[in-house]
Order: C-alpha cells, then sequence, then structure tokens
C-alpha cells in the first residue's frame, strides 16, 4: 500500500493513540513533528475545518480524529486486530470510545482551570473513573480487550497516563488507586505492555511542557 504519514505533536495524547495503533499493527509510517504556534502548510491543507493534529495521510489522503483514524487504520490493515469479530462486542467497544471521547473532556478542562472552576470538571472526571472502574476490565483479564490491547484501552490510554501529568501540574486529584483498584491493575498493564511502554512520552518532560501551556491559559483567562 502506499505510504503513511503522522502529523503530530510529540506531547499530545491524541497523536500518541495513533502511534501505538501504527505500532501495534507493525505499520510502517513517516513522523512529522508540527508546530502549533506555527502549523504547517501541508497540515492546514490536510485538515483545513479543525486545523489540528493528529492527521494521518495515506497514499495523499488524509484522515482526521485519532479514534477516527485509529478505526481507518483497522480497516485498512486488519492484522493485531483492535476490534472484536463479534458484531456485538464491536459496538459494545465503539460505546465505551465514545464514551471515554465524550467524558474526558472535562479532563482536559480540569487541567486548564483553577479554583472554583476546576471543581466541577474534577468531579466528573472521577465519576467517568467510577464508571469504567465498574464496567471495565474483567476479573483476571489485563485489558479492555481482555488479554490483549483493544481499541477501548487505546482511548482510554490517552486520558490516562496524561490525567496524571495533569494532577501533578494543577495540583487537583482525580484517580484515587485505593478506589480503583481494576483500573490501577490496568494502567500498571496497558503501561508496561511492550510497545506501549517504548512509546510514552517521558513525563518529566510532559509536566515541563504542560506547566508554561496552564499558566498561560489560566493568565489569559483572567485577563479577560
Amino acid at each position: 500500500m502506499d505510504g503513511v504519514k503522522l502529523h503530530g505533536v510529540w506531547a499530545s495524547p491524541f497523536s500518541t493513540r495513533v502511534i501505538w495503533a501504527l505500532k501495534l499493527k507493525g505499520i510502517p509510517f513517516d513522523y512529522v513533528e508540527e508546530d502549533l504556534s506555527n502549523k504547517s502548510a501541508s497540515l492546514l491543507r490536510y485538515n483545513p475545518v479543525h486545523k489540528k493534529i493528529p492527521v494521518l495521510v495515506h497514499g495523499g489522503r488524509p484522515v482526521c480524529e485519532s479514534m477516527v483514524i485509529v478505526e481507518y487504520l483497522e480497516e485498512a490493515w486488519p492484522q493485531f486486530p483492535l476490534l472484536p469479530s463479534d458484531p456485538h462486542e464491536r459496538a459494545v467497544a465503539r460505546f465505551w470510545v465514545k464514551f471515554i471521547e465524550d467524558k474526558s473532556l472535562n479532563v482536559w478542562i480540569a487541567g486548564r482551570s483553577a479554583g472554583e472552576e476546576q471543581e466541577k470538571p474534577m468531579r466528573d472526571s472521577s465519576e467517568m473513573l467510577a464508571i469504567l472502574e465498574e464496567h471495565g476490565p474483567n476479573k483476571g483479564k489485563k485489558f479492555f480487550g481482555g488479554d490483549s490491547i483493544n481499541i477501548v484501552d487505546i482511548a482510554f490510554g490517552g486520558v490516562a497516563y496524561w490525567m496524571r501529568v495533569i494532577e501533578e501540574v494543577s495540583g487537583g486529584k482525580m484517580f484515587d488507586a485505593a478506589k480503583l483498584p481494576r483500573l490501577n491493575a490496568w494502567m500498571a498493564n496497558f503501561e508496561s505492555s511492550p510497545v506501549i511502554a517504548k512509546n510514552l512520552p517521558d513525563r518529566g518532560k510532559l509536566r515541563d511542557y504542560f506547566v508554561p501551556v496552564r499558566a498561560k491559559i489560566l493568565s489569559s483567562s483572567t485577563s479577560k
């Protein structure tokens, strides 16, 4: 098949989701690091609607949005399946991906807010985690996908790792390991999986990256 290129940002959980899927499936690709303060002409051409990363370009044709890209990869490269073969199980997996996509917005809001404005997104994020704890990986299973990583693991992995960085930077608390033993075990299994572990951004560098970003956002919001 024609070449694959990914436009992303190293610190982005959304770019990292796509990298995980590409690596798990063994798909060769070229990576283009974007500067979001000076977006490339290629990025603006490939994603003229949102002008955001990640963008996967395959055979000169772009695909946008991280989980849409993951589904595209699943259809174009069936090796190492990320969705179950059973139609109902596939629908259930897509339900949880949608749930994570919708509810995790609160995590990113919490990361760019403070004080009273931060309380509700923190609380809503904790409620999301409680639901995933209840309905998440079954006992004896390492991942949402059972014994192997699937699309739900990729979706939540793009939230969980960054959530702890946001907690460190913002001083808030969303993930309580004592109250979330199944998710805590899942996190250890997911992050120690060889492909995932080799493609996780350094947490210290992420923290250093997000501190000034958060400060700029808060400064901008208070000056309005």
